[in-house]
């Protein structure tokens, strides 16, 4: 049987797209390190190689998302179903069941289950959850450079002080979820 782990980033932030990496890995997996690990957990370092390690070995892997606009239009939960979901029917190779980390699984014709803290229990959960992090953390250092001024490459685009200040004083960008309570405030 074929297995997909599936996992997301960027509930949190202020800015930025919510992303979803979907993977398969093989077998027997060469990534008995990252077995049991949040993403979050590892140095950035350490995450960039297991990313590019995991994209080496893995059977398939994709990686989907849900653009800030989305992000508002939908809610966060939802937009992040759908990022979940891109992901999924982006792999070169369909699954048999997707193990998917959190309570709710996405609206795909797969069948699966949803793990509370999967990222500490599946390997496919742990794989997919650092290929979206790193993906997601390259493309706010990204964005960083498209719109100077407000350290996304430091702090991601979650509500940090230095965030928080910068979207005061230079209201919000293009990429500023305008639904979430910090940037609606500046706004109004």
């Amino acid at each position: 049987m074929i297995v997909a782990g599936v996992d997301e980033v960027g509930r949190g932030p202020l800015a930025g797209p919510v992303v979803a990496a979907a993977v398969i890995l093989p077998d027997k997996s060469e990534l008995s390190d990252i077995v049991f690990r949040d993403s979050k957990q590892l140095t950035e370092k350490r995450r960039s190689r297991l990313s590019a390690e995991i994209r080496r070995i893995s059977t398939a892997w994709f990686l989907g998302a849900a653009s800030p606009v989305e992000v508002d239009l939908l809610n966060i939960h939802h937009a992040t179903l759908l990022a979940m979901r891109r992901a999924i029917i982006g792999l070169s190779t369909l699954p048999d069941f997707i193990l998917v980390d959190g309570k709710f699984l996405p609206d795909i014709k797969i069948p699966g289950r949803a793990v509370v803290g999967g990222d500490g229990l599946e390997e496919a959960i742990s794989a997919a959850s650092i290929v979206a992090k790193v993906y997601r953390d390259q493309y706010m250092k990204w964005i960083d450079r498209v719109f100077p001024g407000y350290a996304f490459a430091r702090h991601k685009g979650y509500p940090t002080r230095i965030h928080l200040d910068a979207l005061q004083s230079l209201g919000p960008c293009a990429v500023h979820r305008r639904s979430f309570a910090p940037v609606k405030a500046v706004l109004t």
